[in-house]
């Protein structure tokens, strides 16, 4: 494993009020700090999932592991073919190329932090499902973007039988 050290010597404080929000209560991620902020360290957002609603389809990632800890609720995270339900300050830290998701939350409104290692730009992709909820570009529009941002989509039979 490489240490990823940051490109700058000054510490990086994200103050959650302060913090982009994209979304609409009870859905909504809070940009919290992207690669550029930390010297390429990591990216960070915040999560806060409706139950029933919403979760990430199934993806991996080349260049970055992804980490996510659960902060409230129990969260569902789908890492590589085995389905995890968190439960609050549990972690969950999927390696660069293995598959996962994070499905709709049953029925409870979970909330975790999510981190990718080394940092990539992924606010610009995290607006960019914003614009096609509103149903600004078309969701075909990802293929555009994926590879800046390190976001490869999949299919996933575990992911389909559960949900």
């Amino acid at each position: 494993m490489s240490l990823i050290v940051p490109g700058s010597d000054e510490a990086v404080v994200v103050r959650s009020a302060d913090a982009e929000a994209i979304g609409r209560a009870p859905t909504t991620v809070r940009l919290l700090a992207d690669s550029s902020a930390t010297g390429g360290a990591l990216s960070a957002q915040r999560v806060t999932l409706a139950g029933g609603v919403g979760g990430a389809t199934p993806r991996h990632h080349e260049r970055s592991a992804e980490m996510f800890h659960a902060l409230d609720g129990a969260p569902e995270f789908l890492a590589g073919e085995e389905a995890v339900t968190a439960g609050q300050g549990d972690l969950d830290v999927v390696p660069p190329r293995m598959p996962h998701a994070s499905p709709p939350p049953p029925a409870a409104t979970p909330i975790c932090s999510s981190s990718s290692q080394p940092g990539v730009e992924r606010f610009e992709y995290l607006r960019h499902l914003q614009r096609i909820a509103l149903g600004e570009p078309s969701p075909e529009s990802l293929l555009e973007v994926r590879e800046r941002c390190d976001n490869h989509f999949l299919n996933s039979a575990v992911r389909e039988k559960r949900h």
